[in-house]
């Protein structure tokens, strides 16, 4: 098959291409390469600031647009697949319906149905717009409810979720959320995928030994959203009480190369405050061997098929909570290792980028069959 991968989250779709073209087909990715995190791509669609960086982008996409004709399966990361307003979004998706064969959406980060459904129907204990019952209201989620609802974003996300020939959602959160969108009807077109991760064959596994590693990244403007500052504040209280015992990294803003350096000798990483599940930075994480301190409710596990592996530290949206955890692996080190061996096996089993590209291919080629019949 011929298949454009279109927009970037978290190298989730060049990690995607590498297992596609494993399996013979052709595969481009067009970009921006996520922003500062420059993930790879083979066009590259990233905007500059100014006058300049908008006339050199508008060149670049109109220079493109040959290149996103003639595909089997065109599959768009987000209903916001390009550096454009949400108003000036739908023309670019009109023309790639027009022009390809198959439209798949992905269900991998903020759209609408995210905001709307957790803001309002609340399906889970908690995300990144309620605890429990009770609405977020810190600004960044705030900011992004306006952004979503009631907005050019949200007619933009309708148009293209009923309009598309499948939604793929990468995480179990995203999972639930269209279950629940359009009061269901989105159902039968909506498959879960896990995310895909590249693993080596040979994973050297660190041995913990002398200070406990612990190691969190810190996404720009992101921090509220995500719980990084709670989860480093408890961390830092951990490296406070045990000094001898732990030892706090800290990466702000830092391109992919250079974090995957800062990250390949931590035991440790503190991940998504309000996940229930393991996002790309930490499914990388443990296929290195490190084990997680983040997202992994049973209702994720149960959507794999997994009961054997549970290699996650599960935590509570709290600072307490994640302090105890934290707390408890400084204080029993010799349980870390065997973690560590759990946390590679579990993600070689769920999301090996081979394996997913195959689920993938298999959902690509159910649609050429679909359309036949």
């Amino acid at each position: 098959m011929k298949i454009l991968l279109l927009g970037e989250y978290s190298n989730v779709h060049a990690t995607l291409a590498a297992g596609l073209r494993r399996l013979g087909h052709e595969v481009c990715v067009m970009s921006d390469g996520d922003s500062w995190k420059n993930y790879p791509r083979d066009v590259d669609l990233s905007r500059q600031g100014g006058f300049w960086g908008r006339i050199s982008f508008l060149w670049r996409l109109l220079k493109a647009l040959p290149r996103m004709c003639g595909y089997d399966v065109v599959q768009i990361i987000n209903p916001v697949f390009l550096e454009l307003k949400a108003e000036r979004m739908m023309p670019f998706y009109r023309y790639l319906r027009r022009h390809n064969r198959h439209m798949v959406m992905g269900a991998f980060g903020l759209d609408y149905y995210w905001v709307s459904v957790n803001h309002d129907l609340r399906p889970m204990r908690y995300s990144d717009f309620n605890i429990g019952d009770k609405s977020r209201d810190d600004a960044v989620a705030m900011n992004d409810f306006r952004e979503w609802v009631g907005t050019a974003r949200e007619s933009l996300t309708k148009a293209v979720a009923a309009d598309a020939d499948a939604i793929v959602a990468g995480l179990y959160e995203y999972f639930v959320t269209y279950e629940l969108a359009e009061e269901g009807r989105l159902r039968d077109k909506l498959s879960y995928i896990p995310f895909p991760i590249v693993i080596p064959e040979n994973v050297p596994l660190r041995k913990t030994a002398g200070k406990l590693r612990v190691f969190i990244g810190i996404s720009k403007g992101r921090s509220a959203y995500k719980g990084t500052d709670i989860m480093l504040r408890a961390a830092r209280r951990v490296e406070a009480l045990y000094p001898e015992r732990m030892e706090l990294r800290v990466a702000e803003g830092v391109p992919f190369d250079e974090y995957r350096k800062m990250i390949n000798d931590s035991d440790v990483l503190i991940d998504q405050l309000y996940g229930y599940s393991p996002a790309m930075n930490a499914l990388l994480a443990m296929s290195k061997g490190i084990v997680v301190v983040g997202g992994g409710e049973p209702e994720h596990y149960d959507l794999l098929g997994e009961h054997e592996l549970l290699p996650i530290v599960n935590v509570e949206p709290s600072e307490e909570s994640v302090f105890k955890a934290l707390e408890s692996l400084v204080l029993h080190p010799d349980k870390v290792d065997e973690m560590k061996r759990q946390s590679v096996a579990y993600v070689r089993r769920h999301y090996d980028y081979v394996q997913v590209a195959r689920q993938y291919e298999r959902l690509y080629l159910s649609l050429s069959a679909r359309k036949e019949k």
